[in-house]
């Protein structure tokens, strides 16, 4: 009985450990999906005066 009860504890903790790691994949995945929607990948960067003109000779 003791090898059963000590299989029962093992599995319980399997189980509340992988329940873990699926929320903590969920919430990771949320946080990238809210930084990448954050940012205005449609839109290019805007570039300044001095790299659009060559230096005169």
């Amino acid at each position: 009985m003791y090898a059963y009860d000590l299989h029962k504890i093992r599995e319980a903790e399997l189980l509340h450990r992988a329940e873990r790691e699926r929320v903590l994949q969920q919430v990771r995945r949320d946080r990238r999906a809210a930084r990448r929607s954050g940012r205005k990948e449609d839109e290019g960067a805007v570039s300044s005066l001095r790299n659009r003109f060559v230096h005169a000779a």
